[in-house]
């Protein structure tokens, strides 16, 4: 086999200048390329990192965030716990008080009540013995309700002051005595001598008749009256009584 060396060289140079022309005019470029490419490929990884790491950090960020807004809401509402059973106990207490304030005052009240029927009750039972006694009274004898109280009439104008007993039948006034009925002629004159005695002067008599006084008579007069009747004395019994009824225990 022969080999043709012109050729050879030929092909030789053809192929050094292809090679030539490839690495001036094809590699360099495409290695130029590659490398940008490279370089961008590299920015966005070192973007994505970045950004990767920036996620963690807003993760991690989010995540602390969360765990205090947590522990935020779980002291929240612990406060609110403690709000609302302090709220409910002063609530307690105060109803407590409220309920104790109304007892008291209803019990005070109560207790006023059954005071104040306690004197209802004792000033009717008053009013009843003092109506029972009147009645019983009532059935003295016609006689015993007049002729026993004329000397006690006169009793009682001779303890009057003397410038009253002055007074009493003056410049021939008659002197107002009543009496339970009307007196008989004779226990008018035995008033009239009993009286006139007393004053130590003649008198007059204007008798008048009052039923309340039960028994007894009386002397009412502008400046005094003497009082010897069982009416005045009932009156004084039922007074005593329910004065006795309003005295403090």
């Amino acid at each position: 086999m022969r080999i043709d060396w012109s050729t050879l060289a030929l092909q030789t140079i053809n192929a050094l200048v292809l090679i030539w022309l490839l690495a001036r005019f094809l590699f360099r470029p495409v290695a130029r390329i590659i490398a940008e490419r490279q370089k961008a490929a590299q920015s966005l990884i070192a973007d994505a990192e970045a950004a990767k790491r920036a996620a963690v950090l807003e993760r991690d960020t989010a995540a602390r965030e969360t765990q205090q807004l947590t522990a935020a809401r779980g002291d929240a509402l612990k406060a609110i716990a403690v709000e609302a059973e302090a709220q409910k106990a002063a609530l307690l207490c105060a109803a407590q008080s409220e309920a104790d304030k109304v007892r008291s005052t209803s019990i005070a009240q109560a207790g006023a009540a059954r005071v104040e029927q306690d004197k209802l009750v004792a000033r009717r039972a008053t009013q009843l013995a003092v109506d029972i006694a009147a009645k019983l009274l009532a059935r003295l004898p016609e006689s015993a309700r007049v002729s026993g109280f004329i000397e006690g009439l006169a009793e009682g104008i001779a303890q009057l002051p003397e410038a009253v007993r002055a007074q009493l039948g003056a410049n021939g006034t008659a002197l107002k005595v009543f009496a339970p009925r009307a007196l008989t002629q004779p226990e008018q004159e035995r008033c009239r001598e009993v009286l006139a005695a007393s004053l130590e002067r003649p008198v007059s008599l204007q008798i008048e008749v009052d039923p309340l006084l039960i028994a007894g008579l009386e002397l009412r007069a502008d400046h005094a009256v003497v009082c010897n009747s069982l009416g005045a004395d009932l009156a004084r019994i039922r007074t005593a009584l329910l004065d006795g009824d309003h005295a403090p225990g």
